[in-house]
């Protein structure tokens, strides 16, 4: 019985989906539950589980696809029972042909020329189909890594920036149409990370065009959002983080051995942060329409760096939260957003966020505000610097403080005395404690 694969009920306000990664080829036992592909919204990226035990069957959307919630992307034969054993039979018996299989030599008296190619092309996958088909490439020429010797789009990359790497590259290509110069030398975008380079000859110009992801596009739009819709402007101060690198070096092991995470920078800005609003709370607040609206809470963003882009996770009632736990949040934060796991309901309602840019070498910058929220802390480098302290010299580790605010609701002094007494409780993190 043939079961369908379809996509789930995707986010509020979503429409579309993007599909990313397929994690089973067709022929691939898979159990219930278990992930088959990723999906991409503007907002998260989502697991579309299989529905039952069984063998996948056609994927009829390829990665790259648009799809929407509720559509077919493939077919699953039921029976996980009986289809599992035959499919461990098949590669058990399979192990020592495998490797002549991912390049196997012509048998004139058996098979044409012609025919080899199509033999190989019924069991690759839609997305590998189409990059085989642009590049005119002969399959059986392409050394497979999959499961069984299946070729996957990594191996067809691998082979094109191979055959542009000498003469003998064209030679492997089927005798087709001349393609236009320069096509040899990159593979669809759809195909290639971001980080893959372009391999190009000497002399010559590539260029790659990579279509946005939807997160991408998502995160584009609300950063232009903030610059025309806000009056955004950033104030900047300076503090000694030498205070609270002594309380770290004094206590890092034993805080570790306590709560079994490690104890970073992050959560003495989270609490500093927090005080500081108590203080100011027009810094915690946002605009809707002509009300302003003021929190009673504080949740808290923290900017996370992805592959696939900017992610601000939220952090409930940081207010409530030990440094232990906030610490474990973030760690959390960082690992799940890496792995495209994070959930649409932890990436909305925050009421400020912090953004560590310092972690990358920055010294300074101005960040841009998160909408609706009306202010945004930034971190960054920490530095040795002369400075002058009672009359002498001394070489401190000084962090440049950014604080970008909605000039509408926010005023100048307020702006600045926020951000002075952020660097008031971590130069003297025992009013942290104190709440001083």
């Amino acid at each position: 019985m043939s079961i369908e694969v379809k996509v789930p009920a995707l986010p509020e306000s979503v429409t579309e989906a993007t599909v990313v990664t397929w994690h089973k080829q067709p022929g691939d036992a898979v159990e219930r539950d278990e992930n088959l592909v990723d999906i991409e919204t503007d907002k998260v990226v989502l697991e579309v589980p299989a529905p039952d035990d069984g063998v996948l069957g056609e994927i009829l959307k390829g990665e790259g696809d648009t799809v929407t919630a509720g559509e077919v992307v493939a077919t699953l034969t039921e029976g996980g029972g009986e289809a599992k054993p035959a499919a461990a039979e098949k590669e058990a018996a399979a192990p020592e042909p495998e490797p002549a299989a991912a390049a196997p030599e012509p048998e004139p008296e058996k098979t044409t020329p012609a025919e080899a190619p199509v033999a190989a092309d019924e069991d690759l996958a839609p997305a590998v189909r189409r990059l085989v088909a642009e590049h005119d490439l002969d399959p059986a020429k392409i050394e497979g890594s999959g499961r069984g010797g299946r070729i996957t789009k990594e191996d067809v990359v691998r082979y094109l920036e191979g055959a542009g790497e000498g003469a003998g590259g064209a030679a492997e290509r089927r005798p087709r149409e001349p393609e236009p110069a320069g096509r040899r030398s990159e593979a669809p975008a759809e195909t290639q990370s971001p980080e893959a380079p372009a391999v190009s000859a000497a002399g010559e110009r590539p260029e790659r065009r990579v279509p946005m992801t939807r997160l991408r596009q998502r995160i584009a739009e609300r950063l232009v959002e903030a610059q025309q819709t806000a009056a955004m402007l950033t104030t900047f101060n300076e503090v000694n983080m030498q205070p609270v690198m002594d309380i770290r070096a004094r206590y890092k092991e034993r805080f570790e051995k306590t709560h079994g995470i490690k104890l970073g920078f992050m959560s003495f800005f989270v609490k500093a942060a927090v005080e500081a609003l108590k203080r100011y709370p027009a810094v915690n607040a946002s605009i809707d329409g002509t009300d302003i609206i003021y929190h009673g809470y504080y949740d808290i963003g923290i900017a996370v760096s992805t592959e696939r882009g900017l992610m601000v996770p939220v952090l409930r009632n940081a207010d409530q939260l030990s440094y232990a736990e906030i610490e474990a949040g973030i760690t959390d934060f960082g690992k799940r957003a890496k792995e495209g796991k994070i959930g649409l309901d932890e990436l909305t309602g925050g009421t400020f966020t912090i953004t560590n840019g310092g972690i990358f070498g920055s010294l300074v910058s101005t960040p841009i505000l998160n909408p609706p929220q009306s202010g945004i802390l930034g971190m960054h480098k920490i530095q040795e610097r002369p400075m002058a302290v009672d009359g002498e010299v001394k070489i401190q580790p000084m962090m440049y403080l950014a604080h970008s605010y909605d000039h509408r609701i926010i005023d100048g002094r307020e702006a600045v005395q926020f951000l002075v007494a952020i660097k008031e409780v971590l130069e003297d993190p025992a009013r942290l404690l104190l709440e001083v």
